[in-house]
C-alpha cells in the first residue's frame, strides 16, 4: 500500500499572512486543495493521511471526496514532530513494508511524474528524494561575515518534496531520534540519513516549488491562470 502524509500544520508566519498560506484560495480552492487534488488523483496512491490543526479540519473536509482519505494526525512542535505523529496515525492501518510518501501542502504543483517516480523508486531502495542541482556557487563562512572556503556545487543538490520511505524502517528511524535529537531535524530525509537508511535521489521539478512568500504565491496563480 502506497500512504500519502499531506503536511497542512504549519503556520506560514513568513508569508505575512492572518492565515496560514495552504488555506489561502485561488479561484475558489485553498492552495491545499490543488494538492489534494494530485494525490486523490493518483492510481498508485492508496491512503492519505492529513496533519492539519484542529481548526482547520472541517474546512479541509469540504475539499475532500476521495475515498483514500484515511483521517487527520495533530500538528507537532516542529515539522519532523508533526511527521512523526502522522506516521504514528498510520502505523494503525499500514505494514512494515508499505511506502509512505510525505508531501507539503504548500507545494500545489507537484506532478503525476513526480510521485509516479518517488514511489518507484523507493520500492527498490529505501526511499526516494527529488532533488534540483544547485545552480550559483555555494560558499562555506565559519563566522557568517568572510569565505573559509569553496564547495564544489557539483555535489550538492538542493532536495524536494514529496519524499518517499519505507514506512517501517522510516518509522523506527524517526522514533530513535528521541527525545531531544527530532527537535532539530529540518528536512523529512535527514532522520532516514541518521539511520543508514538506502536514499536514492530522483529528478526534481522547478514547477514543484513551495508556496514560502506572497512571490510564491503570485508565481502559482500565474501558472494556474495561464
Amino acid at each position: 500500500m502506497n500512504i500519502a502524509l499531506i503536511l497542512a500544520g504549519g503556520t506560514g508566519t513568513r508569508f505575512g499572512s492572518d492565515i496560514p498560506k495552504q488555506y489561502i484560495e485561488l479561484n475558489k480552492k485553498p492552495v491545499i486543495s490543488y494538492c489534494l487534488d494530485k494525490f486523490t488523483a493518483h492510481p498508485l496512491i492508496d491512503a492519505i493521511q492529513i496533519v492539519a490543526d484542529d481548526f482547520w479540519r472541517e474546512y479541509i473536509t469540504g475539499f475532500i471526496s476521495s475515498d483514500k482519505f484515511r483521517g487527520f494526525s495533530s500538528s507537532g512542535n516542529n515539522r519532523q514532530l508533526s511527521i512523526f505523529n502522522g506516521l504514528s496515525d498510520i502505523k494503525k492501518y499500514s505494514s512494515e513494508n508499505d511506502i509512505v510518501i510525505i508531501h507539503d501542502a504548500a507545494r500545489p504543483l507537484v506532478s503525476e511524474e513526480t510521485i509516479t517516480l518517488c514511489l518507484e523508486t523507493a520500492a527498490n531502495h529505501d526511499g526516494a528524494l527529488p532533488v534540483l542541482p544547485m545552480k550559483d556557487t555555494v560558499y562555506l563562512s565559519d563566522n557568517g561575515n568572510n569565505i573559509s572556503s569553496l564547495i564544489d556545487r557539483n555535489k550538492l543538490f538542493a532536495g524536494q518534496a514529496p519524499e518517499a520511505f519505507v514506512f517501517g524502517k522510516y518509522y523506527e528511524a524517526n522514533k530513535a531520534l528521541f527525545p531531544e535529537k527530532i527537535l532539530s531535524i529540518n528536512g523529512s530525509t535527514e532522520p532516514a540519513v541518521l539511520a543508514g537508511m538506502d536514499i536514492a535521489m530522483i529528478a526534481g521539478d522547478e514547477n514543484n516549488f513551495k508556496i514560502t512568500t506572497r512571490a510564491d504565491f503570485e508565481r502559482f496563480k500565474e501558472y494556474i491562470n495561464r
